[in-house]
């Protein structure tokens, strides 16, 4: 998901919540639109955060993948060499 599509959908999704709380409260939809802005940008803010949180933690996720690959080389690596040994011996 691009970064573009997840701020517009966080803060078209700001915007269905102001007018839900207006629609409640049954005041007029249209009577504040800076309410209206305000609503939009704080989650739209919280849709550039979850993108970037998203970014972030597939970044950790493929470090530790590798991570895990090389320990697991590793073990195999140290495995392999103690059946040779074991072979050598017997």
């Amino acid at each position: 998901m691009s970064l573009l599509s997840n701020i517009l959908g966080f803060s078209i999704f700001g915007l269905a919540a102001r007018v839900g709380q207006l629609g409640l409260q049954k005041r007029n939809l249209l009577e504040n639109p800076g309410g209206h802005l305000i609503a939009m940008g704080v989650f739209g803010y919280g849709g550039y955060w979850a993108y970037q949180w998203d970014q972030r933690a597939a970044v950790l996720i493929a470090e530790k993948r590798q991570q895990i690959k090389e320990r697991r080389e590793k073990a195999i690596a140290q495995a392999d060499a103690a059946a040779a040994a074991a072979l050598e011996e017997a």
